[in-house]
């Protein structure tokens, strides 16, 4: 059975600084690399054979601390923007409680959260997993079914779409879907790929 873990990038300075970021390519906060710190050292009983990730810094940056803590950094590293987070359109750069004292905090909630409302000249979740579901299924799929474990290092809404997706979610429930920075979120699968196990580690 292949383990697949899933992983949001550490802690930001945009997060901190409670910035809407998007595709704009910020670092990691000092908690950020601590995070990331942590989630390595939950990962160490796992063997690797890929990893995938976007190509912002701030999940680069987390993989690349998080196959050093567990002695990894020799397996392939496979970049993608499909992975990318989610684009906040006019809202990057943004704080968001000035945003939400603008427009409203219900329609910010449902900026952020909704599956197929995006901000302005920005991506829904929707959007997000139109472009993250046929990369899932082309580039991580195949390895998964040769029984490979992979780790991906990506974002909260890449993430979302992907966990919707495993976890058979409806527009509804992923409404309420959190995925917290820096924290391994790890499946057992089957042959099938069907979820046997998922949790928080």
């Amino acid at each position: 059975m292949p383990t697949l873990v899933l992983l949001r990038h550490g802690e930001s300075q945009w997060n901190l600084e409670n910035r809407f970021t998007g595709w704009v390519d910020v670092p990691l906060s000092p908690r950020g690399k601590e995070e990331a710190r942590s989630a390595g050292e939950k990962l160490k009983e796992i063997r690797f054979h890929t990893a995938f990730t976007s190509v912002l810094m701030r999940a680069n940056d987390t993989l690349s601390i998080v196959l050093d803590i567990i002695n990894q950094k020799e397996i392939p590293v496979i970049r993608d923007e499909a992975l990318n987070e989610r684009h906040y359109g006019d809202l990057q750069g943004l704080n968001k409680a000035e945003t939400a004292k603008k427009f409203g905090d219900d329609q910010v909630k449902i900026w952020r959260r909704s599956f197929d409302v995006p901000p302005p000249n920005g991506e829904s979740l929707k959007d997000t997993a139109e472009r993250v579901l046929p990369y899932w299924e082309r580039s991580i799929v195949p390895l998964l079914k040769e029984n490979r474990n992979l780790i991906i290092a990506a974002h909260g809404n890449s993430l979302r779409a992907l966990v919707m997706h495993l976890d058979k979610l409806s527009k509804e429930e992923v409404l309420e879907l959190n995925i917290p920075t820096g924290v391994p979120l790890q499946y057992e699968l089957d042959t099938a790929l069907q979820v046997v196990s998922r949790k928080y580690l």
